[in-house]
């Protein structure tokens, strides 16, 4: 039963976009679209507000560097996914300071995209940045992750001070919901106003990412309602299905903010869908094939001095080892 239990826990972690689940670590509740909405808070005056103990390893040159020269490099790039787990906060402390290493070297237009918000609350994202929404009214109607006021909003504050502008990336989660029980198709039902919150162009392979994708799942055959072995691999693949929306989407946004001016898009996300190169950054890339692209996966562990497997050399083109709360 536990095991059911921890692979439901990942589902809607990663997948179905109707419930972000947070640790119980990290003290913070489950967000539903009927979750009480994060509150105002006091500018923060610095985007880190403390410097946390961490570790940067350069994939390609596959040694220890620097904070700085990972952002000097980050600076060069047109696309760059900063692949999290949403629970860390040490890892939002680290890409708030990505944010302002690469503002100090990057003399064009840099857009700030965000896993956590979704497309159809984009107009009221762009009132409160414009001045024009006070920050109640954008808290309580955009949907905020119950860990904002701590962990995303001194990246939105950081970028609303430098008046960068802020893509929500993401499908709304009631869309992703529908493909979970009903599989594509469901998107295919929409109006086409709804339609629109949708990334135009949908593909879901049966790829490397999907063989990850299962490998995460696991084997949920014997836990719950008694099912046939065609019956788990149809529950797993729409639920696939509604991971691959949310990818299309983000990928979708990242690509069309980057071609629109030549932009350096930023893109926080939850490290499943930047891994290995695979999912959202997959899809960005797709549709912008000429986009210097890096990516940035963040790895909470208990000991900075004995961190690095040799797997986890290849999740990106860098890897930053952070101190993992303690429980």
């Amino acid at each position: 039963m536990h095991k059911y239990k921890m692979n439901t826990k990942i589902i809607l972690q990663y997948i179905v976009a109707f419930a972000i689940i947070t640790s119980s670590a990290s003290g913070q509740a489950t967000a539903t679209g009927s979750a009480t909405p994060a509150t105002a808070q006091p500018a923060p005056t610095s985007p880190t507000g403390s410097y946390p103990a961490h570790r940067v390893y350069d994939t390609k040159r596959k040694r220890i560097v620097d904070f700085e020269t990972m952002t000097a490099r980050l600076a060069q790039a047109d696309l760059v996914f900063l692949g999290e787990q949403h629970n860390d906060p040490r890892t939002h402390q680290l890409q708030a300071a990505v944010l302002e290493g690469v503002a100090r070297r990057r003399t064009g237009p840099i857009v700030l995209a965000l896993e956590m918000f979704e497309r159809d609350v984009q107009g009221t994202l762009d009132g409160y940045l414009a001045g024009t929404v006070p920050e109640s009214t954008f808290l309580a109607t955009s949907r905020p992750w119950p860990n904002y006021p701590t962990d995303y909003r001194p990246m939105v504050e950081f970028a609303k001070a430098h008046r960068w502008p802020v893509v929500a990336g993401n499908v709304p989660r009631r869309y992703a919901s529908q493909v979970a029980r009903r599989g594509l198709a469901a998107v295919d039902s929409l109006p086409p106003t709804e339609r629109a919150f949708v990334a135009r162009d949908l593909s879901c392979p049966r790829d490397a990412y999907w063989e990850r994708f299962k490998g995460v799942m696991g084997d949920m055959s014997g836990h719950g309602t008694p099912m046939s072995a065609e019956q788990v691999e149809a529950m797993v693949w729409r639920t696939y299905e509604a991971q691959c929306i949310k990818d299309e989407t983000m990928g979708e946004a990242v690509a069309a903010a980057h071609l629109a001016a030549g932009a350096l898009v930023i893109h926080a996300n939850g490290s499943f869908h930047s891994d290995y190169r695979l999912g959202t950054v997959d899809r960005a890339q797709r549709r912008a094939p000429k986009a210097r692209t890096m990516v940035v996966s963040f790895v909470p562990v208990a000991d900075l001095d004995t961190a690095l497997s040799r797997d986890q050399r290849k999740l990106g083109d860098f890897v930053v080892f952070t101190l993992a709360p303690t429980r």
